[in-house]
């Protein structure tokens, strides 16, 4: 045995402390542009300043410790196991074990993706009387949905293996599958509840390539091209992201089948609510309570008069909302201000201030809710990592009859991914997602060529003899009172006789956001808003290590032909045209199908005329490119937006943002191939003429 090398604890500490400061660093740089990019553009074009800035704070920080941690877990932990299994097992076992293993991968390795959890916090936007099919996936069949995404990367992984086993390129599979979806899809389109689970499913062939899968299915797909001899082809560890990005979406398509025929129709609020529409509803929601819940929390007026059918029953229920004992149980974990703002009616926020006017202000501080976070989210994490490791472990100790090396490292490993993925999901939680929909939400205001209502105060009393009278230069009189801001510095404000009871003595003002631009600059406006997600998705890529980690095995790969410059480039460019086509398509409310049939068209023709190694390098980009930064950030921008224009839903985002990488690539592969013709023709002609 080599003989232990001994450390002062002093230089030991150091070591560690330099170490995690460069571990650290780099995730800071990684998180950083695209945190700073948000951040920036609502201040500075929003002109607001994110709300919760502390929560914000805490959770971004939660996410770059998170990230730090969980990625040197997969480190020393998952990827020795999933290295070792994937060189070992295709030397050892035949094809058929090496499929069922490839099942198994893919399933596991997707339960501990990150960006999952992204997925599950959507649901929360989702309605059961305006999207009944997609609230229940998401809410409802959330595990159901989970195993359909989960299980079409195992069958991805599965299909995967047999190609590299008998030497199989990418195309036969790309133009089965394409077809294939976008023909289901459009089917799908023409029904009413189908079509609005499209956008999820698209959505998911990018949440499901991330940091867990790619490097485990690879190692796997490694192992089996060097045990079956299959070393021509210099990338032929290439083309299973893009396997892992397609069949997942055909998963979630036939889970919605599947489920179509025992799901109710969409209706209106006020339908779906009602007492006779009780036993449909009951379909969708466990219970009663959950019901009352989601009316609250989701709904408006009509559905929450619709629940109770009896106005002293509903009257009762607002006048709890003032109780913070009771107020839990109808709002769960949002605020009474920002149910107040976004969804409660002038009657009912008036309803509500007469009731906090007669109760004294509680000292009671509410109970911090992030412990009850972490301790959830521990859990999750060890759902998702513990079979994981699991099924490694089984294979290389039962299977292979071996050991992993370094058995202290792995285990330790283990550890840090596990407390890694609880402090990353934590902080999206609390964080990126938060900052997402404050960036979506108020987005369309930098277009509107109208005002719109920001919210309501209840002035009470509220004394007539403050109003003052303006006369405009025509001689038209106005009627304004001052009223101060927070920072207490009082502004004119207009006075609308109709808002004031002169009964109670109360007066509603509505707080109005201005056109960004004024009325007469729409056109500026929808420019900056495409503007803004085009930077967004390029800066964001830019600095995702995922994609300068492809590029650099690229340009390895190909001998410096293909530049890793070039690729960071190209694919960061595809991602902001992507961006930039899934944000205009919740603008203008553009059907999925609209989009993708042309996109994926154009897509098999590039592949018709692309060599089959770029071939496959191309068809990965588009999945490297979601990671989980960019997957919570976008996902809820997206749905923030489409909250903000009463879109059903504002999925499709993260597909648009995988597509369009993929023809970039394949463009600048072409490119690439044309240039290298040319060369080599230069150079034929001139070794002829000597």
């Amino acid at each position: 045995m080599p003989e232990r090398i001994h450390m002062p604890f002093r230089v030991a500490l150091a070591m560690i402390w330099n170490y995690v400061k460069v571990k650290v660093s780099e995730q800071v740089k990684a998180v950083a542009f695209i945190i700073f990019y948000l951040v920036a553009f609502k201040i500075i074009v929003l002109n607001t300043a994110p709300d919760n800035i502390l929560q914000i704070s805490a959770g971004v920080g939660l996410v770059v410790f998170g990230l730090t941690f969980f990625l040197e877990g997969l480190f020393l932990g998952l990827m020795p196991l999933g290295e070792r299994v994937g060189v070992q097992l295709p030397q050892r076992s035949t094809i058929y074990m090496i499929v069922v293993f490839g099942l198994l991968l893919g399933l596991g390795s997707t339960l501990a993706e990150p960006a999952i959890s992204a997925l599950r916090l959507a649901g929360i936007t989702a309605t059961p009387w305006e999207t009944p099919l997609l609230f229940r996936m998401l809410e409802v069949e959330t595990d159901n949905l989970i195993l359909a995404i989960g299980g079409g990367v195992g069958v991805a992984v599965a299909f995967g293996m047999v190609r590299f086993y008998f030497g199989i390129g990418i195309k036969p599979f790309i133009y089965t599958l394409v077809p294939l979806l976008v023909g289901v899809s459009a089917m799908f389109s023409r029904d009413e509840n189908l079509a609005n689970i499209l956008n999820l499913a698209w959505d998911t062939g990018g949440v499901t390539t991330g940091p867990v899968t790619v490097p485990l299915v690879l190692a796997l797909g490694i192992g089996v091209s060097r045990s079956a001899s299959r070393q021509e082809s210099t990338t032929s560890g290439f083309g299973i992201i893009a396997l892992a990005s397609l069949f997942p979406v055909m998963g979630v398509l036939a889970l919605g089948a599947w489920l179509n025929p025992s799901t109710p129709l969409p209706v209106t609020a006020s339908v779906f609510f009602s007492q006779e529409n009780r036993a449909s509803a009951l379909k969708l929601v466990s219970s009663e309570r959950e019901l009352q819940n989601i009316a609250f929390q989701r709904g408006n007026e009509a559905a929450r008069r619709a629940f109770f059918a009896n106005e002293l029953n509903y009257e009762t229920a607002l006048k709890d909302l003032a109780d913070p004992e009771k107020r839990h149980k109808f709002l769960g974990r949002q605020s009474l201000d920002e149910w107040l703002r976004q969804r409660a009616s002038s009657s009912e926020r008036a309803l509500v201030a007469i009731e906090l006017s007669g109760k004294p202000k509680s000292g009671k501080i509410e109970k911090n809710q992030v412990p009850e976070l972490l301790k959830n989210e521990s859990k999750s994490a060890v759902r998702a990592i513990v079979p994981l490791v699991l099924l490694l472990l089984f294979v290389l100790l039962v299977i292979l009859r071996d050991k992993p090396r370094k058995t202290d490292e792995v285990v330790l490993g283990i550890l840090f991914a596990l407390v890694g993925m609880a402090m990353l999901t934590s902080g999206i939680r609390l964080g990126l997602a938060p900052l997402g929909d404050q960036v979506g939400r108020p987005l369309p205001q930098v277009f509107r060529s109208e005002t719109h209502e920001e919210g309501r105060i209840i002035l009470e009393p509220f004394d007539p003899g403050t109003v003052l009278t303006a006369f405009s230069q025509n001689g038209v009189p106005g009627r304004f009172f001052y009223l101060r801001d927070r920072s207490g510095v009082p502004n004119p404000v207009p006075f609308e006789p109709s808002r004031f009871d002169r009964q109670t003595r109360r007066y509603e003002h509505i707080v109005e956001r201005p056109p960004l631009f004024g009325p007469e600059l729409t056109m500026v406006g929808i420019a900056l808003v495409f503007l803004f997600a085009f930077g967004m998705g390029y800066g964001s890529t830019v600095a995702e290590p995922a994609l300068s980690a492809l590029g650099t095995t690229v340009e390895e790969l190909t001998v410096g032909t293909v530049q890793r410059v070039g690729v960071v480039r190209t694919v960061s460019l595809g991602v902001g045209i992507g961006l930039l086509a899934g944000v205009a398509r919740i603008l203008y409310h553009i059907p999925m199908i609209w989009l993708l049939a042309p996109a994926y068209l154009v897509l098999l023709v590039l592949t018709w005329f692309s060599e089959d190694d770029f071939a496959s390098i191309a068809w990965d980009s588009g999945g490297v490119t979601t990671g989980p930064i960019t997957v919570p950030l976008v996902l809820a921008m997206g749905l923030g937006v489409g909250g903000e224009l009463k879109v059903v839903d504002g999925f499709g985002i993260v597909a648009m943002a995988s597509v369009f990488p993929i023809m970039t690539m394949l463009v600048y592969g072409i490119i690439v191939q044309m240039r290298q013709r040319q060369i080599l023709q230069a150079d034929g002609e001139g070794s002829h003429e000597e």
